[in-house]
């Protein structure tokens, strides 16, 4: 159980990895990831941030650099959770290798269009693993169990039975199984990706929080090195607007951090950038793109931008990125920077 329990965590943990760096550069749509790698299908690429399964690496590698982003950044994390992976597995493949065409898993090629099919792959996927796990009378494979024998053998007739009902009652579980994915499809028509309390990317949404969540608390995401060697941000202070301060809706204030450059590397063309891409009515509205003073190391900086409050009362929270002048991500192993305000009825 503690070996299932492991393996699932560093699964989840690599994906929460992917989906992060994916909010950062403003949550593309996986068809335009898909065309920016040329390699690799847009349902691979939504499938490597599920948490179902870790990515090859070299799925992996092309997700990264759909996002504008260095793969070698990645690779120690995704060498961790391949190692935690195959011990847990005891050898089972991390992601089908077969691809159909344009890239696409082959037990993909006739999903339907709605992402929730993916779910009838699954069920398919388990009755082939249901039925791979049946010794076949020909010699096992390394590490297998041995060949089955003939049923003329002695004691291979009641083996054989014995192996052909264990495939029947695992197909006739995935059978079930699949008649309930069929269900929860059809019951489900026209909910919102990602289920209610969560974005797309599974953190928490707008219409799931509430005055009562402040000050929300963000979790560190996995330890990963700054783009460039040597650069360093210290959070110092809100100057204005600390976490819970509450605002009257439909107002318009300046929001003001205060950083310090920790490092070796000067900050030039450096901005924040706003992680809840495209802002929503409801949302506090900022500008995208935050610039940054250029500051040498070991000097601090303020940053500010100006916030309007929405017409409806609740709880404003907003995150960002520091990115360098391309776009990159500075620091992926850091939390967001975010400003969290009570708006009031007015």
């Amino acid at each position: 159980m503690d070996d299932r329990r492991a393996r699932a965590e560093a699964i989840e943990d690599f994906a929460a990895t992917l989906r992060e760096l994916r909010n950062a550069v403003g949550n593309p749509p996986f068809r335009e990831m898909s065309g920016r790698s040329g390699a690799i299908s847009h349902t691979t690429l939504h499938e490597a941030t599920k948490g179902n399964r870790l990515p090859s690496w070299e799925t992996t590698v092309e997700f990264v650099k759909a996002c504008d982003a260095d793969p070698a950044a990645y690779r120690e994390h995704w060498e961790r959770a391949n190692r935690v992976v195959r011990s847990a597995s005891a050898g089972e493949p991390s992601e089908p290798a077969s691809e159909g065409p344009a890239g696409r898993p082959a037990e993909e090629a006739g999903a339907a269009a709605d992402p929730r099919a993916s779910q009838l792959t699954l069920a398919s996927q388990a009755l082939r693993s249901a039925s791979d796990d049946v010794p076949a009378p020909h010699p096992a494979s390394p590490g297998g169990a041995g060949p089955l024998p003939l049923p003329g053998s002695p004691g291979g007739e009641g083996r054989v039975r014995s192996a052909r009902a264990a495939m029947f009652v695992a197909a006739g579980a995935v059978v079930v199984a699949v008649a309930a994915v069929l269900v929860v499809v059809v019951l489900d028509r026209g909910s919102t990706t990602g289920g209610a309390g969560l974005d797309p990317t599974g953190g928490p949404s707008a219409a799931a929080l509430s005055p009562a969540d402040c000050p929300v608390r963000s979790t560190n995401p996995p330890w990963a090195p700054p783009l460039h060697p040597g650069d360093a941000a210290v959070f110092i202070e809100d100057v204005t607007l600390p976490d819970c301060t509450r605002v009257a809706a439909g107002k318009t204030m300046t929001k003001v951090w205060r950083l310090k450059n920790a490092g070796t590397v000067p900050w030039t063309g450096y901005s924040l950038r706003r992680l809840d891409f495209a802002q929503q009515a409801d949302q506090c509205q900022t500008i995208s793109d935050v610039p940054i003073k250029d500051t040498p190391p070991g000097e601090t900086v303020d940053i500010e931008t100006v916030v309007t409050t929405p017409r409806k009362p609740g709880l404003c929270y907003v995150r960002f990125k520091m990115v360098d002048a391309s776009g990159a991500i500075l620091f992926p192993g850091s939390r967001p920077i975010n400003f969290q305000i009570i708006v009031d009825a007015p």
